[in-house]
C-alpha cells in the first residue's frame, strides 16, 4: 500500500503528511499516558479512599476551578502562544512527576496517608483535563479549518490507539505491580512525548504566531474580567458553555454509577485494575475502528451537528442504564456507557469545541477558551456532584438517578440541536468580518444547515452591498435551482457588482424561457463583465439549445474580447458542427491579429484543450503586446506543450517580472514531462533561469529527490552569494565608490533571486504555510519578529543544512566579508571577473583597468557601465533594477549639443527624450496668459522631452543649450516604447517620474502667470 493510498484511506492529503508524522505520535503516546494516569489515580482513590466520597471531592474541585480558569486565562493573555503551550506542558509533567515520586516513596516505606488521595485525584484530574485540551487546541491552531477537520479524526484515532495500548499495558503491569507503578509509567510516557511536542511548536506554531503576537502586543490586552463578561453575554459563547457544562456533568453521573457498580463487583485493587484495563482496551479498539469513518462524519456533519450526534449517544447511554440498572446486565451496560461517554467527551466533543473557538481571533482565542472552560468545568462539576449527591446524600434509587441522567441527556440533545443556529450566525458574522478568505472553508457548514441558508437568503434583502455580496458568493457555490427567483430580483440592482454576482450565482440548467429572456437582456448591457456573465449563463441552458445558440452567435462579434471568449466557450459546449465551425473561424481571426484580444482566447484554448491551435499560440510568444505573450505562455503551460521549454529557458534572463512568474507557473503545470529538460538546464544556469528551474523542480519532484538534488544546488548558490558579498567592499577599498554602489545593487538583486529558489526548496521540505510566515517574518522591520523567525531557521526547518546556511546569510545582511587590503580586494574582483554573472564581470573589469589605460572623461565615449552608473543617479530612473538600467543604457546614444542650439523646439515634433550628462538647458514656453519666458533651467541628471517623445506629439517647450556645450544621452521614443512593451516595469518607473515632473511644471507655470 502506497503512502498516497494510506493518506486517502484516512481522509488526509499529501500536504498533511508532515503534520501527521509530527503530531500523531504525540497523540498516541499522550493517549497511553492519559489512560495510565487515569487508571492509576482512579484505582487508588476508589479503593483506598472510597467512591462514596466522590461528590465531596468534586465539590472541592469546583471551588478550585475558577482560580484555575482565571490563572490560565491570565497566562493566555500575557504569554506568547508557543510559550504558553510549553509552560502548560511543563506544569502537567511536573504535577505527574511529583505525585509519582510521592506514591513510590509511600509504597517503598509502607506508609499510608489516606488524606493524600483526594489531593492526588484533584491534581491528576487537572492533568488529564488540561492534557486533552492542550493537544486539541495545539492541533486546531496549527491547522486551517478544513485541514483540522481532516486531521482531527486521525489524531483522535492515534489517541484511541494509545488507549488500546494503555489497556493492554495496565493489565500487564497490574499482574506484577500496583497502581503506583501504573501512575508513574504515565509520567515517563508524558516525558517521552515532550521532544516531538516541542518540535511541533517550534516548526509550526512559532512561525504562525510571530506576526499575530506582534500585532497583539500593539493592542491593549483584553482583561480577564472582560473576557468572562463577554463570554456570559454572547449567545454563541453561552451556548457553547452550556454544552461544555452539561456534557461533563452527565459524564460524572455515569462515572459515579460505574465506580459504585464496579466496586461492588470487584472489591480488590488488582481485580478492579484488570477489569478497567480490559474495558479500556475493548472500547478503545471500537473507538479506533470508528475513527476510520469519523473524518468523513466530521466533514459531512460539521462541528455543530457532530455535537448533536454525540448528545444522541448520551441519550442512548442513559436509556440503557435506566433500562438495565439493578439487573445482571447492569455492569456491562453501565461500563460501556461510561467508557463511551468518556471517549465522546474527551475525544470527539473537545475537538468540536475547538473548531467553535476558531471563529475568534487567534490572539484572543485562548483567553476565551480558558474562560469558557473555567466556567463550564466549575458548573459541570457542581452539577455532576449534585447529581451524585442525590444518591449518596438523599438516598435516591439507582433507577431514579438513571432517569435524571436520561432527562438531562434529552435536555443536552435539545440544547445542541437549537444551539446550531447560534453557531451559524457566528459563522456568518465572522465571514462578514474576515471576508472572502474564509468562505471556502466555511461553505460546507452553511450548505448543510437550512437555518444558516435562510439567514443568508435574508441578507439578500439587506441594503448593505457587502452583505449581499457575501450571501451571493455562498449561495452561488450551492447552485440551487430554487434560488433563481430570488436572484432574478437582484439583476436590476443599481450596483453592477451585485448584478454580476446575482447572475453568477444562478443555476439556469432547468430554467424556463422567461429566465433566459431576462438574462439575455444583459447581452446588450454597457458593462463588459455583465455581458460576459450573461453569455456564460445562457451557455449553461442546454435544455434550450436552439434559443441559446441564437443569442450566443451574435456575441461572437461583440466589441470586447472577453465576451467573445465566453461565447466561444459556451458554443463549444454544445458540441455541434455549426457551433464548432463558427468558433474556429473566430479563434483563427483573433490569433492571427494577436494583441490584447488574444489574451482571452488563449485562456479559452487552454480551458477547452484545443490542441489544434497550439502552432498559432506558439507564434504569440513573440507578439509585440506583453499581455499576449504572457497569455500564450500560460496557455502552453496548461496544455503541457513541453517543446516550448528550450525557447522560454533561453529568454528567461531578459523577462520582466510578470512573464517570469507566468513562465515558472507554466513549467510547473507541464508536470513530469518538463523535469528532464529543466534538470539538464540547471547546472551553471543564469540567475533568473536558475531560480525558475529551482521553483519548478521543487514543486514537481518528490521530497527525497528535492533533498538529494536541489539542496546542494541551493547551498552552492548561497556560497556564491556569500563570496559576492565582498565585491562591493573591495571596490570601496580601491576607491571605486560608484562601482561599489552598483555592485551592492546587483548583490541585492542576486540575493532576492537566490532566496526565492532557496525558499522554494524549504517550502517543499516543510509546511507551505509555515515557510511563508517565516519568510515574511525574517524580513520584518521589527527585531523581535526577525529573531523569532531566525530561531526557527536555526532549528533546521525543512532541511537543516540549508535552513541554517540561509540563517547565516540573513544574519550577515549587507555587511559582507571584510576587506582590509588592496591585494585582497584585487583577488576578490579577479574572482568576479571569472564568474558567471555578466554584471559582476563587467563591474570587475571596469575596476581592474589600470589608471594609465583610462582616457579622460572628455575624450572617451561612455560605456554601457558608465551609462548605468550615471542613469542610476538620475531620479527619473531611480525605481529601475540594474538589468532594466542596462536595457536603457543599450538604447542610449551619447550626443553633444553645441552652445545656443535647440534640443527641442516648441510646436515641432520631437522624436527623442534627453538625459543631461553635462551642461545646462534652458526651458522656455508661452503661458496661458500669453507671456513668453523661461520656466526653468535643467542641469546634469535632469530629463526633457519625455511626453512628446513617447506620444509622438509636438513639444510644448523650447529647450536650448545654455552657457556652453551640453552632453546628453539621447533615447529615441520608439526604442523606449518598445522597451516598455517588452518590460512593463520600466514603464511603471518612468510613469512615476513623469507624474513628479508634471507637478513641478504645473507649479512653474503658475509662478509665470503670477
Amino acid at each position: 500500500m502506497t503512502k498516497d493510498t494510506i493518506l486517502r484511506a484516512i481522509g488526509a492529503r499529501p500536504e498533511d503528511q508532515r503534520k501527521l508524522l509530527m503530531m500523531a505520535p504525540v497523540f498516541f503516546i499522550c493517549g497511553i499516558s492519559e489512560m495510565l494516569n487515569y487508571n492509576g489515580f482512579m484505582t487508588l482513590f476508589n479503593q483506598r479512599f472510597g467512591s462514596e466520597y466522590l461528590p465531596y471531592v468534586y465539590a472541592a474541585e469546583a471551588i478550585i476551578l475558577p482560580l484555575e480558569a482565571w490563572l490560565l486565562s491570565w497566562l493566555a493573555a500575557r504569554l506568547p502562544k508557543p510559550k504558553l503551550m510549553r509552560v502548560l506542558y511543563g506544569i502537567m509533567l511536573g504535577i505527574v512527576a511529583v505525585n509519582a515520586l510521592m506514591l513510590l516513596v509511600l509504597q517503598s516505606f509502607g506508609l499510608e496517608l489516606r488524606g493524600y488521595y483526594p489531593v492526588l485525584f484533584i491534581a491528576s484530574s487537572f492533568v488529564v483535563r488540561q492534557q486533552t485540551l492542550l493537544l486539541w487546541s495545539l492541533a486546531v491552531d496549527l491547522c486551517s479549518t478544513q485541514q483540522a477537520k481532516r486531521l482531527m479524526p486521525v489524531f483522535v484515532g492515534s489517541a484511541t490507539l494509545g488507549g488500546v495500548a494503555a489497556g493492554l499495558l495496565a493489565q500487564l503491569l497490574s499482574l506484577f505491580f500496583g497502581p503506583e507503578v501504573i501512575y508513574a509509567a504515565s509520567g515517563l510516557l508524558l516525558l517521552a512525548a515532550l521532544p516531538n511536542y516541542r518540535k511541533v511548536i517550534t516548526r509550526y506554531l512559532v512561525p504562525l504566531s510571530i506576526k499575530i503576537e506582534a500585532n497583539a502586543l500593539e493592542e491593549e490586552p483584553v482583561s480577564t474580567g472582560a473576557v468572562f463578561k463577554h463570554a456570559l453575554r454572547s449567545p454563541f459563547l453561552l451556548t457553547v458553555i452550556l454544552l461544555m457544562t452539561l456534557m461533563p456533568a452527565l459524564y460524572f453521573l455515569m462515572e459515579y454509577e460505574f465506580l459504585n457498580v464496579t466496586k461492588m463487583s470487584f472489591p480488590s485493587e488488582q481485580a478492579f485494575s484488570r477489569f478497567f484495563g480490559m474495558i479500556t482496551m475493548v472500547l478503545f479498539v471500537l473507538a479506533f475502528l470508528l475513527q476510520t469513518v469519523s473524518g468523513k462524519l466530521m466533514a459531512r456533519l460539521g462541528a455543530s451537528q457532530m455535537l448533536t450526534a454525540i448528545s444522541g449517544v448520551y441519550v442512548l447511554a442513559f436509556a440503557g442504564a435506566l433500562f438495565f440498572v439493578g439487573g445482571p446486565a447492569a455492569l456491562p451496560m453501565i461500563s460501556i456507557g461510561y467508557m463511551l461517554l468518556y471517549l465522546l467527551l474527551y475525544y470527539s466533543a473537545e475537538p468540536s469545541y475547538q473548531l467553535f473557538f476558531k471563529t475568534l481571533p487567534l490572539a484572543q482565542r485562548d483567553s476565551y477558551r480558558y474562560a469558557a472552560q473555567g466556567i463550564a468545568a466549575t458548573a459541570g462539576i457542581l452539577i455532576g456532584a449534585g447529581l451524585q449527591f442525590l444518591h449518596s446524600g438523599f438516598g435516591v434509587s439507582w433507577t431514579a438517578l438513571s432517569f435524571v441522567g436520561f432527562a438531562g441527556a434529552v435536555l443536552l440533545f435539545v440544547l445542541a440541536w437549537f444551539g446550531r443556529r447560534f453557531y451559524m450566525r457566528e459563522l456568518v458574522g465572522s465571514i462578514q468580518t474576515i471576508g472572502e478568505q474564509d468562505l471556502a472553508e466555511q461553505f460546507d457548514e452553511f450548505s448543510r444547515n437550512e437555518a444558516a441558508m435562510a439567514e443568508l437568503r435574508a441578507m439578500l434583502k439587506q441594503p448593505i452591498d457587502s452583505a449581499k455580496e457575501i450571501a451571493l458568493q455562498i449561495i452561488g457555490r450551492q447552485q440551487n435551482p430554487n434560488d433563481v427567483a430570488d436572484l432574478l430580483a437582484l439583476i436590476d440592482d443599481p450596483n453592477p457588482r451585485i448584478r454580476v454576482a446575482a447572475v453568477r450565482a444562478m443555476n439556469l440548467e432547468r430554467a424556463d424561457l422567461h429566465a433566459m429572456v431576462k438574462v439575455a437582456a444583459f447581452l446588450e448591457d454597457q458593462d463588459d463583465e455583465m455581458r460576459a456573465e450573461g453569455v456564460r449563463q445562457i451557455g449553461r441552458m442546454k435544455h434550450m439549445e436552439h434559443q441559446a445558440f441564437y443569442f450566443l452567435r451574435q456575441k461572437l462579434l461583440d466589441r470586447h474580447p472577453s465576451v467573445i471568449a465566453e461565447a466561444v466557450k459556451a458554443m463549444y459546449s454544445f458540441n455541434n458542427a455549426a457551433s464548432l465551425e463558427a468558433c474556429a473561424e473566430v479563434i483563427d481571426r483573433i490569433l492571427d491579429a494577436g494583441g490584447e484580444s488574444s489574451v482571452y482566447i488563449c485562456r479559452v484554448i487552454a480551458e477547452l484543450e484545443l490542441y489544434s491551435f497550439v502552432p498559432k499560440v506558439e507564434k504569440l510568444v513573440d507578439d509585440a503586446h506583453p499581455a499576449a505573450r504572457v497569455a500564450a505562455i500560460a496557455c502552453l503551460g496548461r496544455l503541457k506543450v513541453t517543446s516550448i521549454i528550450p525557447i522560454l529557458l533561453e529568454r528567461l534572463p531578459l523577462m520582466d517580472q510578470e512573464m517570469f512568474r507566468t513562465t515558472t507557473e507554466s513549467f510547473i503545470q507541464m508536470g513530469d514531462g518538463a523535469i528532464e529538460l529543466l534538470t539538464d538546464s540547471l547546472n551553471g544556469a543564469p540567475l533568473k533561469r536558475w531560480t525558475a528551474v529551482m521553483i519548478t523542480l521543487s514543486a514537481l519532484l518528490p521530497d527525497e529527490q528535492v533533498r538529494s538534488k536541489l539542496t546542494d544546488e541551493a547551498l552552492n548558490r548561497l556560497s556564491e552569494l556569500e563570496a559576492a558579498s565582498g565585491y562591493s567592499l573591495s571596490l570601496k577599498q580601491l576607491g571605486k565608490t560608484e562601482l561599489a554602489e552598483l555592485a551592492l545593487l546587483r548583490w541585492r538583486e542576486v540575493r532576492d533571486f537566490i532566496f526565492t529558489g532557496v525558499w522554494a526548496v524549504l517550502t517543499k521540505l516543510a509546511d507551505e504555510q509555515v515557510v511563508d510566515a517565516i519568510r515574511r517574518a525574517a524580513a520584518d522591520e521589527d527585531e523581535e519578529i526577525r529573531s523569532n523567525a531566525w530561531e526557527v531557521l536555526a532549528e533546521g526547518m525543512g532541511e537543516r543544512r540549508l535552513s541554517q546556511f540561509l540563517l547565516t546569510v540573513l544574519e550577515r545582511g549587507e555587511a559582507g566579508r571584510e576587506v582590509t587590503a588592496d591585494e585582497e580586494a584585487t583577488v576578490l574582483l579577479e574572482a568576479a571577473l571569472n564568474g558567471n554573472d555578466d554584471w559582476w564581470r563587467e563591474i570587475a573589469a571596469a575596476a581592474l583597468v589600470e589608471e594609465g589605460e583610462q582616457m579622460s572623461k572628455d575624450q572617451q565615449m561612455m560605456s554601457r557601465l558608465n551609462k548605468v552608473v550615471f542613469l542610476r543617479q538620475v531620479p527619473y530612473f531611480a525605481d529601475l533594477s540594474l538589468e532594466e538600467l542596462g536595457l536603457i543604457a543599450n538604447i542610449a546614444e551619447e550626443y553633444v549639443c553645441p552652445d545656443g542650439e535647440n534640443l527641442l523646439q516648441r510646436g515641432e515634433p520631437n522624436p527623442a527624450m534627453y538625459v543631461i550628462v553635462d551642461g545646462n538647458i534652458e526651458l522656455t514656453s508661452i503661458s496661458a496668459a500669453g507671456w513668453e519666458g523661461t520656466i526653468g533651467v535643467l542641469g546634469a541628471g535632469d530629463v526633457c522631452g519625455v511626453t512628446s517623445a513617447l506620444d509622438s506629439t509636438s513639444s510644448t517647450v523650447t529647450a536650448q543649450s545654455l552657457l556652453g556645450d551640453v552632453r546628453v544621452l539621447k533615447l529615441l521614443g520608439d526604442n523606449v516604447s518598445r522597451l516598455i512593451r517588452l518590460y512593463p516595469e520600466i514603464g511603471i518607473g518612468l510613469l512615476r517620474a513623469s507624474f513628479a515632473r508634471i507637478r513641478l511644471l504645473e507649479e512653474m507655470m503658475m509662478r509665470i502667470d503670477s
